[in-house]
């Protein structure tokens, strides 16, 4: 069992939010900027390309809602010169035509979302709320500039969903809390962004134990701290890990693996809050948040006698579930690009976008060592490019299996056939959606699990659809 405390991160000062709307339809703009004060965020307008530019040279606008056709400009074309002058904005694009092409032209460009007017402008302004949101849950960790960040970037719902369990209980700093999930999910780094949401500002320490089938005073020593002469080599009075936690975070790395006996000793801690160090018999206080973490299932062990019950019940308050990457659709792209970014800039390269080659492989793969592996995959391309640019022939030769074995892309192995200039996003929705049932044999919970969302978020695009998949047994 090793301890690692590490020093906190500082939190990034909060950035004025305000809103500029793009808009030469007089009625919808004020409409969006009425919301959008209804929401607590100030707005100004601009009505023509020319005076969004204008307004972008000499303000500061946190978000940007822009339309696609303007009487002077497209509005795509304006994209990258606004946020040239506003790098930090959110900008979305509104638009009365929605196709899939100008979408992720949008998307290249480095907007954050292509959305279709609808008659109230509540749906747009609650997205860039959202989004924002979402940005703003990220910021403290991210901003020690620790790529470890990246493993919990993505759109996926389910990564939305761990996001926003981690903005609760950030509000809830004495909460127990279990993170479950496979081997390189990036459970630490889920402790820590939830550590940085809660306790970074105060310069709370996190401290971090990995437990091990460690016997003896050794392992009680490293938690509880230990008296001088307690034991034979103890020359010397030491704290352990609960009092270096502080009022911070105390991170209990696979728990699954710690004796039982000292699960008992650990369930007394968290019950009373308060602890003794071997040799002593003096109650000390216990203060910190207590995160866990597993890839193994405690349930289980509980039944089998290998893991203690009351303990499990006392960890699991509030458990979250990191999923797997194969689970997370599209976010394996982003958290490629990321990890090539980085590693080209290593070498001295200057990064690229990924070309649809490489795309196909990584989405075509399963990576049962979850977003570790790809860290490692995208690490020896890079290398093997020289800082270059990625080619498919720098992918180790099991994303080549793996991508022949597969369906052509346009989700998680779900083939689209695409229709340039004809088929509209919701068109090739619909396909998808029909295609993922019908591999799923009918199934709605394996069809979501396809296309990466949620199981209600696809009732909700069935009955958007008017796709009639009875399924009883679902």
């Amino acid at each position: 069992m090793t301890t690692r405390r590490s020093a906190p991160p500082e939190a990034p000062p909060r950035e004025p939010f305000r809103a500029l709307v793009v808009e030469d339809e007089h009625l919808y703009a004020h409409a969006v900027a009425r919301e959008l004060r209804r929401s607590g965020v100030d707005a100004d307008l601009a009505y023509s390309g020319r005076e969004a530019l204008d307004r972008a040279a000499v303000g500061l606008y946190g978000a940007i809602l822009l339309d696609h056709k303007l009487p002077d400009a497209d509005g795509l074309e304006l994209i990258p010169v606004l946020l040239g002058r506003q790098p930090g904005a959110i900008v979305v694009v509104m638009t009365a035509f929605e196709t899939i092409e100008n979408a992720c032209h949008a998307i290249r460009l480095g907007a954050e979302d292509y959305l279709v007017k609808e008659p109230s402008a509540q749906p747009v302004v609650e997205r860039v709320l959202e989004i924002r949101r979402r940005h703003g849950l990220r910021a403290a960790w991210a901003a020690q500039g620790e790529s470890k960040a990246a493993l919990l970037l993505g759109t996926s719902p389910w990564i939305w969903r761990v996001t926003e369990q981690l903005e609760m209980l950030s509000r809830a700093p004495d909460t127990t809390v279990l993170l479950t999930g496979e081997t390189g999910v990036g459970k630490e780094v889920a402790a820590r962004q939830l550590h940085a949401l809660t306790g970074a500002a105060g310069g709370r320490p996190f401290v971090t134990v990995d437990c091990v089938a460690l016997p003896g005073t050794l392992v009680e020593s490293m938690l509880f701290g230990h008296v001088k002469g307690a034991f034979t080599g103890a020359d010397r009075t030491r704290e352990g890990a609960f009092h270096d936690a502080g009022e911070g975070t105390l991170f209990l790395d696979e728990i699954g693996d710690m004796e039982l006996a000292l699960q008992g000793r650990l369930l007394r801690v968290l019950e009373s809050r308060t602890y003794q160090r071997v040799g002593a018999s003096q109650d000390l206080p216990f203060r910190a948040r207590t995160v866990a973490a597993t890839n193994r299932d405690l349930e289980a062990m509980a039944r089998d006698g290998t893991f203690r019950f009351d303990l499990l019940q006392r960890l699991t308050v509030f458990p979250v579930r990191l999923p797997p990457l194969r689970e997370r659709g599209e976010d394996v792209v982003l958290l490629a690009e990321h990890f090539a970014a980085l590693f080209t800039t290593r070498l001295g390269g200057t990064p690229q976008p990924l070309g649809p080659e490489v795309r196909k492989r990584l989405l075509a793969y399963d990576y049962p060592g979850n977003v570790r592996e790809l860290k490692n995959t995208i690490e020896r391309a890079a290398v093997l490019a020289g800082g270059g640019r990625i080619e498919a022939a720098h992918l180790p030769e099991r994303l080549h299996r793996s991508a022949h074995l597969s369906s052509p892309p346009g989700g998680p192995g779900i083939p689209v056939d695409f229709i340039p200039g004809v088929d509209t996003l919701a068109t090739v929705e619909r396909k998808m959606i029909r295609h993922a049932l019908a591999r799923a044999a009918g199934s709605r919970t394996e069809a979501a699990r396809l296309l990466g969302i949620s199981r209600f978020q696809l009732l909700r695009r069935l009955e958007k659809h008017g796709i009639g998949t009875e399924d009883p047994s679902e």
